[in-house]
């Protein structure tokens, strides 16, 4: 859907944007008009990219049925990944037909509820324009956040900026911190939530206030429900199912063997073996120690960019930058390779000290970590605590 938005973009902007898609500039003869503006709120979906569902903002009147998308972006940019990756996402304001919005949810089976505004003529025009504004292919870019300016929250924005004020919106919170919410959206997805507790550090883990939580779709469509403006009207005067869906469509839950934490209980528990195995026979078994090191120092690599490079302000600080650092590379290059022996053993003294530390410390500081990762700190502790004692017993009786 966001290819075809994309591709007819191009060719909105090249002229007559607001005729080309059905949506008639204001002039004198359409101020007039009759406008219902209403937020269409779309469920989650099966995708990772849908598990949050998405919001957009419907007018329609005399000679106009319109959608307003935050949501539309195109990866085919050069270095889309890349840029991604290092919080350069730059998304588009997309108004045009509402008959080409509905069916990707209804192809998916979401569920699609519509809620009408309760404004005035002047404030939902006002609205409107606003939109056009934006919407204007010198204006549509924005810098997207995944929590702070996204979907939802542009259309917050955009609601007070019509009504010259901020919408009360209840201030109570469901779940206090952005990454509990997104626990809550991801529970099917224990992978997925997995790699956002590695990416993402503790901006993340504070505590919020009600508006913040609208960053969902659906939660803002519960806030609005009952939000008041200053003049006491309520935001909302009606609500409605435009597609009831076919209820929960993400995907089931996923089993507990083929979780993170399963795994991770699975490999500390062959890493003591291999550790009492080496132990016993006083030797190193290299290829184990090497894999285990590539795959933490690639982790920390990742993390290290997202830390130190990237613009995401919810990926710096990161504690976990203590465990996964491109210097676990070096270990693992230590352990094949005998003239970096040094260097493998100075780390495997830092994964020691590093290790006791975190799981000592992590009870009493901010960031929340995923289950996962206290096995894999343990896999980690032993493999190096294993090495030094191996080492120092060689070097030891070579004297």
């Amino acid at each position: 859907m966001a290819i075809l938005i994309v591709m007819a973009l191009s060719w909105l902007s090249a002229g007559a944007y607001e005729q080309k898609a059905g949506i008639p500039e204001m002039t004198s003869d359409t101020a007039s008009d009759s406008l219902t503006v209403s937020l269409i709120t779309c469920y989650p979906g099966p995708e990772i990219y849908e598990l949050y569902g998405h919001e957009a903002i419907r007018v329609r009147g005399e000679g106009r049925d319109s959608v307003w998308n935050y949501g539309v972006f195109n990866f085919r940019e050069p270095n889309f990944v890349y840029r991604f990756v290092k919080g350069e996402t730059d998304y588009i304001c997309a108004g045009y037909p509402f008959a080409w919005f509905l069916p990707e949810y209804i192809g998916r089976g979401s569920k699609v509820v519509e809620q009408d505004l309760n404004l005035t003529q002047e404030e939902a025009h006002q609205l409107l324009r606003l939109l056009q504004t934006e919407a204007l292919p010198q204006n549509r870019t924005y810098r997207y956040n995944y929590v702070k300016d996204n979907c939802a929250t542009r259309i917050l924005d955009r609601i007070d900026d019509a009504l010259g004020q901020k919408v009360n919106y209840p201030g109570d919170t469901a779940y206090g911190t952005f990454r509990n919410e997104m626990r809550s959206y991801n529970r099917n997805y224990p992978w997925y939530q997995f790699g956002i507790d590695l990416a993402l550090g503790k901006g993340i883990d504070y505590s919020l206030e009600g508006r913040e939580e609208m960053f969902v779709p659906v939660e803002m469509m519960k806030k609005a429900g009952v939000a008041r403006l200053a003049d006491g009207r309520n935001l909302v005067k009606d609500t409605r199912v435009v597609y009831e869906g076919a209820g929960d469509v993400t995907l089931p839950p996923t089993p507990w063997y083929l979780s993170p934490l399963f795994f991770a209980v699975c490999v500390v528990f062959m890493a003591a073996g291999v550790c009492a195995y080496d132990l016993k026979k006083r030797r190193v078994t290299r290829w184990v120690f090497s894999v285990w090191f590539i795959l933490i120092g690639l982790a920390g690599t990742l993390t290290a960019f997202l830390v130190f490079i990237s613009c995401h302000e919810a990926t710096s600080p990161n504690i976990l930058i203590f465990w996964l650092n491109p210097f676990q590379l070096a270990f693992s290059a230590g352990v094949l390779w005998r003239v970096l022996r040094p260097v493998a053993v100075a780390m495997s003294y830092y994964n020691i000290v590093a290790m006791i530390c975190l799981l000592a410390v992590w009870p009493f500081q901010h960031q929340s970590g995923n289950p996962a990762f206290f096995p894999l700190m343990a896999t980690t502790l032993l493999l190096s605590a294993t090495y030094a004692i191996i080492i120092h017993k060689e070097s030891y009786n070579k004297k």
